[in-house]
């Protein structure tokens, strides 16, 4: 009778505690007691799990590999076994618990049983894991960004020699002898290759000037497939699948191009023996997966997926670096997923990987949608058609390098313009405001003293509202603070770009006569 009244009396305390599961076990680990809010954690009810053994919490490998006996092992050696991991649910589901099974003796210290504590920790489980995974974000974004600036910043004066090297080598082919050519074009070709190298720094580091239009996704897509085609060999299948309702988005196309091949180059390289690539395009609404602009209600997914070797996860995470390669030393140079992390993300969107060893890779670019924005179209080839500017007008260089200044200005006249070249801003305002005629302002961005590139432009603009200025760059974030209309043209550049690009900025001599009078006694010689 007495013991009868201890066990109630032990009932009823076990069933006052609401944020713990507590039961008990015979000495082999069936359950003997088993209180509600065991119930509540766990789903059993007391009908269901008293006489079972208390196992049937853990998962199947758990069970075979004897964690529960061996909790009840180390509960009688020591006393206590502090529990904390996964079980399951009734109805299968996982839940992680913090507690303890103790053992139970008599007075005479024979084994009784187990009294088994456990409180539900799931929720806190989760907590800890997104404040682990925000923490490895936050680290991964510090890590890109001081990547970035350093890329960046290199990029930059890589880019001026670049300029000086792919602009005297084009010099050098309408001056030199007739047997130099080949020798001249693999000095090009070096200077195209190393422009292709800084261009994916720049989109990665997220400093590249880009010019972004509003473009059909279905469509581009669609034109792509050639060109996709074409990266990848003939053993691999190139399967496409564009969803309805896919309408614009405003990126750089050309930078979309060049992330969409990088990523087929990687899939090719993984698949040697051949295999499957395929894209496919579908709508998303703004999640944390999505990233990028929010206000972009909805995003396109780009979802580029191949059957090829996979990626380890302990290099998953990096395989976005730049410089990062898996292949054979001289098979690649790291550079083609940077690019392809810097232009989603300048795009307002985000890219993410997910890959399983033996399987295959998939990249997925979320970019967000622009559809409420008229689509925009280039027709190059009429741009080239238009009309040349008149000959002889003067342009004034404005570079504080004056090698690259030397080349752009030879390019000019290659052109049919005279030059005159100012090291600063300030020196061709100085000259301006002389009175000297000029009819087109071509500035670095980037340059020493009190004003840049963008604010001569602005002074310019102030003091001559007629006369065209445009800017050149290898890089600057100080690009993005130019006028909407203010005309940037990328370093390095040869003389077909240039030439399409000034088609549109300076308008015949005789419509801006008044703006820059021509100067009575000028000292500047001009360039011949």
């Amino acid at each position: 009778m007495a013991l009868d009244n201890i066990r109630r009396h032990f009932q009823t305390l076990i069933e006052g505690v609401v944020d713990y599961a507590i039961f008990a076990l015979d000495r082999e680990g069936h359950v003997t007691s088993w209180n509600s809010t065991a119930q509540k954690i766990i789903g059993y009810s007391s009908e269901e799990i008293i006489g079972k053994h208390f196992g049937i919490f853990y998962r199947p490998d758990e069970r075979r590999a004897g964690s529960p006996a061996h909790a009840l092992e180390t509960a009688i050696e020591r006393g206590k076994y502090d529990v904390e991991g996964w079980r399951i649910r009734k109805n299968g589901t996982p839940f992680f618990i913090t507690g303890s099974v103790s053992s139970s003796h008599d007075d005479a210290g024979n084994l009784i049983g187990f009294i088994s504590i456990l409180r539900d920790a799931t929720e806190r489980r989760d907590a800890e894991e997104k404040l682990v995974q925000a923490r490895e974000q936050l680290a991964m974004s510090q890590k890109m960004e001081a990547i970035g600036k350093l890329t960046g910043g290199i990029a930059h004066d890589f880019n001026n020699l670049l300029m000086i090297i792919g602009g005297s080598a084009q010099i050098f082919t309408r001056l030199l002898d007739p047997k130099l050519p080949k020798a001249i074009e693999a000095i090009q070709t070096a200077a195209k290759r190393g422009e292709s190298l800084t261009r994916q720094l720049l989109t990665f580091s997220r400093h590249q000037h880009l010019s972004p239009t509003v473009v059909d996704l279905n469509a581009s897509i669609k034109n792509m497939r050639t060109m996709i085609e074409s990266s990848l060999r003939g053993n691999i299948v190139y399967n496409e699948n564009v969803g309805e309702g896919i309408a614009s988005v405003k990126v750089d196309l050309a930078e979309l191009e060049l992330a969409i091949v990088n990523i087929a180059v990687n899939a090719r390289d993984a698949m040697p023996s051949g295999g499957t690539f395929t894209l496919s395009v579908h709508a998303v609404t703004a999640n944390q997966e999505t990233g990028g602009d929010r206000r972009a209600k909805a995003f396109f997914a780009i979802a580029l997926g191949d059957t090829g070797t996979g990626i380890p996860p302990n290099l998953l995470s990096k395989m976005f670096d730049p410089f990062f390669t898996t292949k054979e030393v001289g098979k690649g140079t790291g550079l083609g997923l940077s690019q392809v992390y810097g232009f989603a993300h300048q795009a307002g969107g985000t890219v993410t990987a997910d890959s399983k060893v033996g399987q295959g890779t998939t990249i997925t670019i979320y970019l967000p949608s622009c559809a409420d924005e008229q689509t925009a179209s280039k027709d190059l080839a009429a741009a080239r058609a238009r009309p040349k500017q008149p000959q002889r007008q003067t342009v004034l260089v404005v570079d504080d390098s004056p090698e690259v200044a030397d080349v752009t200005s030879s390019l000019f006249e290659h052109l049919g313009y005279e030059t005159i070249y100012r090291d600063s801003a300030e020196a061709a305002l100085k000259l301006l405001d002389a009175g000297t005629r000029i009819d087109l302002v071509f500035s670095d961005i980037v340059m020493p003293g009190t004003i840049d590139g963008v604010g001569l432009a602005r002074e310019v603009r102030s003091r001559y509202p007629g006369l065209p200025i445009a800017l050149t760059t290898g890089y600057s974030d100080a690009a993005n603070a130019a006028p909407p209309s203010l005309k940037i043209l990328r370093k390095p550049f040869d003389t077909e770009a240039l030439r399409d690009f000034i088609q549109d900025l300076a308008p015949p001599r005789s419509a801006r006569a008044s703006v820059v009078p021509l100067a009575s006694n000028t000292t500047d010689a001009r360039r011949h």
